[in-house]
């Protein structure tokens, strides 16, 4: 009984230290998909001249998840004309980052980003996107940096956490 409790113990602690793997291989990834997002949406706005409600749904069918679902809840959000974009913007980012691997700082940049989206001009707001963009470019460079020193270590931390503790209750 005590061997099975102590694989049990070992292969949760496995699992949780590949999925804290998975997670930091997961964000360059995620970081990659809005930056990508964000460019279509420049495209979108600045040489289609497209409402935010259809660059949006645009968007949406452009790119894979969890990204798409977030644009296609904007979109579909902005169908209402009596509505408060930042508050959906801001309930929409929240989600994205509740079902992705993107960390708050992701989520305060996509903030800042929301409250300057439709305020502007053509051209002011381009130059808000290209910040928006330049900030993202920090976060994935810093994702990528934290790939690449922990991801083996969390799955071998995980195995190790589980033999550690199988071996002080033993």
């Amino acid at each position: 009984m005590k061997w099975i409790g102590a694989i049990l113990l070992i292969g949760t602690t496995t699992w949780l230290g590949f999925d804290w793997s998975n997670r930091l291989t997961k964000r360059p990834k995620q970081i990659r998909q809005l930056k990508n997002a964000l460019q279509i949406l420049e495209a979108e706005i600045v040489y289609s001249q497209l409402p935010l409600k259809d660059a949006f749904l645009s968007i949406a069918r452009q790119i894979p998840e969890p990204a798409k679902s977030f644009f296609d809840e904007l979109g579909k959000s902005l169908q209402n004309t009596n509505i408060d974009f930042y508050r959906i913007w801001k309930e929409q980012v929240d989600n994205l980052v509740q079902n992705s691997s993107l960390s708050s700082t992701e989520r305060e940049i996509l903030y800042q980003f929301g409250r300057t989206l439709g305020q502007h001009d053509l051209y002011q707001q381009q130059k808000h996107i290209q910040l928006t963009l330049t900030h993202l470019e920090r976060e994935l460079e810093d994702a990528r940096d934290e790939q690449y020193r922990y991801s083996k270590m969390a799955k071998s931390l995980g195995v190790l956490a589980g033999l550690f503790i199988v071996l002080l209750l033993i």
